[in-house]
């Protein structure tokens, strides 16, 4: 970055008074930081990468304090940044305000094919890091290994279970699965039926593979307990909401089998638990029943859920999940988005494939298409249903797909209320869980969704650190103070 642009990022930290996902502040007038190792490890296994700051004093108030000296503590960190693996190559910035030098140092984020970065005097394990918010965290060991699986395109789908038998197996079906591979691939019908298991990686070293268990066994979960679907319905708008006679579930169940199995059982979980509307057709006068969400968006959601899950050895704890609350429908599974996929590009490019085998045998299932088009799809039917589109996000370990109801909230007649309660509160300003306590709500959730956010979009309220709206400091007003 240039001077003015260092100028322009201190004035702003100072007002904000706050550090970020990107931003992290080292005083650095008495010497160098020592240890910066964590924060070069965060930065770099980030795609933005980060800026390290020099001069400025968190505890002070953000004060600016200067640097000891601007050419020796440059070189220092360049030092510490050699012990890096891979080498981090940073750059800086020096700029003289109040008679003293501040010095930023700009981490770029290494390609995910080199990740994780990490200090080498403590070794892989240890060393590797990730930023989240305004620290730096320990990456888990699943973390790491998720990265070295994508670099050495481990494929978890073909690995087998030493206690699995093929007797496990129903061969019935998984001979009219080869029957198919035959028929669209007439050169193989030349070859035995152990030699196109084999060569399918159905079978390995006489031994059923994961994803031959996962299509094909009798029983899964006889090897795999966790490789399931629990799906519940829950009272509220947040996990613990309770119904009028206090129970935590108005339905909740763990759906097993194989993956054609658990997905039709959670389709039809999803439709025992939806709400129907009845409307008046505007051009027969019919009435229609409407689901509360479109099926064919749901079946894709949860189909990818089976596909692109994490089968690792990492996650074979962890079932899928399906949750529904009175607004909307989680769905999560473990595993975040692969390779280089991020969600400004799902649905638009041909990603990275965890589980290269299984999309391929449910294509010729025709289970799915594998062509990218379901989250197209589930957009399209959501928007064809008068719904808003499915949110996703992508967090550490896992990957959660939301979708919105359109049904009038039983809440609805406090709602208007309460914003100009809110406004009148909010003249001053108030944290999220202050309005909840204003307004008696202990929901965070449901207070940011049904008040804040409408009131945000409305510009009838205003954050007061706008450049980070998840800041744990963040507070709204309905207008500046005098």
């Amino acid at each position: 970055m240039i001077e003015i642009e260092l100028v322009e990022l201190i004035n702003r930290i100072q007002r904000v008074k706050a550090e970020s996902q990107i931003i992290e502040l080292k005083a650095a007038h008495k010497g160098c930081p020592k240890k910066l190792y964590d924060t070069l490890s965060a930065f770099s296994n980030q795609d933005s990468g980060g800026i390290i700051i020099f001069g400025l004093d968190e505890k002070e108030n953000y004060k600016i304090v200067g640097v000891y000296d601007a050419q020796d503590l440059i070189n220092k960190v360049n030092e510490q940044c050699k012990q890096m693996i891979p080498v981090v190559r940073p750059m800086f910035t020096i700029v003289q305000l109040y008679g003293v030098n501040v010095v930023s140092a700009e981490i770029p984020g290494i390609d995910i094919s080199e990740r994780p970065c990490y200090y080498g005097g403590v070794g892989r394990v240890k060393g590797s890091y990730i930023r989240s918010g305004d620290s730096d965290e320990p990456m888990s060991e699943y973390e790491i290994y998720s990265y070295e699986a994508y670099r050495k395109k481990y494929e978890d789908d073909v690995r087998i279970n030493e206690k699995a038998a093929m007797d496990t197996v129903d061969i019935i079906q998984l001979e009219k699965y080869l029957e198919i591979i035959k028929e669209n691939n007439p050169k193989l019908s030349k070859l035995s039926d152990d030699q196109i298991r084999q060569f399918l990686n159905m079978v390995v070293d006489g031994k059923p593979t994961l994803v031959c268990i996962l299509l094909f066994s009798i029983y899964p979960q006889m090897l795999y307990p966790q490789y399931t679907i629990n799906a519940m319905v829950v009272p509220g708008y947040e996990k613990g909401d309770i119904s009028l006679d206090g129970s935590r579930f108005i339905d909740n169940r763990r759906i097993e089998g194989t993956i054609f199995e658990i997905l039709e059982d959670s389709i039809k979980f999803l439709q025992k638990n939806m709400r129907i509307k009845t409307v008046i057709d505007p051009n027969t006068g019919k009435r229609i029943d409407k689901l509360e969400y479109p099926i064919v968006a749901l079946r894709e959601a949860v189909l990818n859920a089976l596909v692109h899950r994490d089968y690792s050895i990492h996650t074979q704890s962890m079932p899928i999940e399906i949750v529904m609350y009175k607004d909307r429908i989680e769905i999560k599974n473990p595993g975040g988005l692969y390779g280089r996929l991020t969600i400004d590009k799902l649905g638009k490019i041909q990603p990275d494939t965890r589980n290269p085998l299984l999309a391929r045998a449910l294509e010729t299932l025709k289970i799915t298409e594998n062509r990218y088009s379901g989250i197209p799809t589930i957009q399209r039917e959501l928007k064809e249903a008068g719904l808003t589109e499915a949110k996703f996000l992508n967090s550490r370990n896992e990957f959660v797909v939301t979708f919105y109801n359109a049904y009038d909230n039983p809440d609805k007649l406090e709602i208007e209320p309460s914003k100009i309660a809110i406004l009148g509160f909010c003249k001053q300003p108030r944290s999220r869980k202050e309005i909840g306590d204003f307004l008696g709500k202990t929901t965070i959730y449901y207070v940011t969704k049904q008040f804040i956010n409408p009131l945000l979009k409305s510009g009838e309220l205003k954050m007061t650190i706008p450049e980070y709206p998840k800041s744990k400091n963040q507070k709204y007003y309905s207008h500046m103070e005098a």
